[in-house]
C-alpha cells in the first residue's frame, strides 16, 4: 500500500508542475503572466490555432489526471 501511495503523490507532484507549465504557455487575454514569456503580442488571426486547441486538451487531461491523483490519495488515507 505505501509503494501506491508514494507513486500517487510522485504523480500529484509531476503533474502539478506540468500543469502549471501548460497553463503559463496559454495565451493570455492581456496583461498576465503570459505577457512576460512574449505572450503579449497581437496576431492577425483571429481564431483559434491547432496549436490552442491542443494545449487546451491537453491542459484538460492533465488537470484531470491531477484531480484523479488527489482523489486516489484522498480514498487512500480514508480507508487505509
Amino acid at each position: 500500500m505505501d509503494a501506491v501511495r508514494i507513486g500517487l503523490q510522485v504523480l500529484l507532484v509531476l503533474s502539478g508542475l506540468f500543469i502549471t507549465l501548460l497553463i503559463l504557455l496559454h495565451k493570455g487575454k492581456g496583461g498576465g503572466l503570459s505577457d512576460m514569456f512574449g505572450g503579449g503580442m497581437s496576431s492577425s488571426l483571429g481564431g483559434s490555432s491547432v496549436a490552442e486547441r491542443n494545449l487546451d486538451r491537453i491542459t484538460v487531461g492533465v488537470a484531470l489526471v491531477w484531480f484523479t491523483t488527489i482523489v486516489g490519495l484522498g480514498v487512500l488515507e480514508r480507508f487505509a
